[in-house]
């Protein structure tokens, strides 16, 4: 039989986890624990074969508390944030829960923590080490400077120095690189515009963020809006409600 560990500063993430954990058959003792350093103590008194982990947490946090005890136990995070960090977890290094996930996708993370006591395998230690490493000082930085692009089967890591300007289109963004080629990522523009530093790129419209140093000219139209010529040959559309920008553009 297992013990499992909920770790959150939130009660009521904890007892949503706990509800969903009590359903297993294979649980039979559920321990609770509103922060790191309490989460450290009973864990060396109860020692725990799963651990439910929040990232946020004041004081000692999930980072931390993992690079401690993920060589003794199975660490699946649950996170809110969507950062660099998850292509590691993808790839099997550990695993997180995603806020706000779905019960299925608990289910399927449980059970994959069961196969891996069962295998006693808690992921290679210098991975995990320098997947933590990273998560330590990602949460620090303004912007990002990888995006993680998904695709069939696999993940990639995209730099953002490469990117010369997105465009967007519903869910998905188009990612024009400075090879030529170009990526489908899904994501949306806003969420990608906070993403990328403001000094280097700027979203002229609602479809497209481009690089500052990519613009070579801008053309205004009947229509009071502007064309933004590319130093790569492509054109796209200043928008009336960006014309604010314009000065940034000309910096």
């Amino acid at each position: 039989m297992l013990k499992v560990m909920v770790v959150d500063d939130e009660y009521l993430a904890r007892q949503s986890i706990r509800t969903l954990v009590a359903q297993d058959c294979d649980v039979d003792e559920i321990l609770e624990a509103s922060d790191g350093m309490q989460a450290l103590a009973m864990f060396e008194s109860k020692q725990p074969d799963i651990l439910f982990l929040d990232i946020q947490m004041p004081g000692l946090n999930g980072i931390q508390l993992a690079e401690k005890l993920a060589h003794r136990c199975v660490v699946i995070f649950v996170t809110a944030y969507n950062q660099y960090a998850i292509a590691a977890f993808e790839l099997n290094v550990i695993d997180y829960l995603l806020k706000p996930f779905d019960d299925e996708r608990f289910f399927h993370s449980l059970q994959r923590a069961k196969e891996r006591l069962r295998e006693n395998s808690f992921g290679d230690a210098q991975q995990v080490q320098r997947l933590f490493k990273h998560m330590l000082a990602e949460p620090y930085r303004d912007f990002k400077s990888r995006l993680i692009v998904k695709d069939p089967g696999r993940i990639r890591l995209l730099d953002v120095e490469d990117i010369l300007f997105i465009v967007g289109a519903g869910n998905y963004a188009e990612v024009h690189l400075k090879d030529g080629k170009s990526i489908l990522h899904r994501e949306t523009m806003g969420t990608l515009e906070k993403q990328l530093d403001p000094e280097v790129f700027v979203r002229i419209h609602r479809s497209s963020i481009v690089r500052k140093s990519n613009i070579c000219e801008l053309k205004s139209t009947d229509k009071g809006d502007y064309k933004v010529i590319l130093k790569c040959g492509h054109e796209l559309t200043l928008s009336r409600r960006n014309k604010h920008k314009l000065e940034s553009l000309l910096e």
